[in-house]
């Protein structure tokens, strides 16, 4: 089993990384000079991407996004902590400091 897994590791990070030498070209048996290969930033041809759209979150976004979930969140921690009260599992004891 874990020679399975060994195997199968290590097809995944020759798919994945290209070894360069430095005279012979690509070579897959070397494994201490991997260098991985970016094919997100250019093509097959050797071509450089262009830059991706950005999407700018501005703070009127971020606000739309983080309000509602706190609110959400407190409202469940404020109905499960009455639940709690309610069966007397977690009840705060009142003590009186008149001495």
């Amino acid at each position: 089993m874990a020679t399975a897994i060994l195997r199968l590791s290590r097809q995944f990070a020759n798919k994945n990384v290209g070894i360069m030498s430095r005279n012979t070209g690509l070579k897959t048996s070397n494994l201490s000079k991997a260098t991985p290969c970016r094919t997100a930033v250019s093509t097959t041809s050797g071509a450089i991407l262009p830059k991706p759209d950005k999407t700018s979150f501005g703070l009127i976004r971020m606000t739309i996004v983080v309000v509602p979930f706190l609110y959400v969140g407190t409202l469940i921690s404020k109905n499960f902590a009455a639940l709690l009260e309610e069966h007397d599992i977690f009840v705060p004891e009142d003590d009186d400091d008149d001495d």
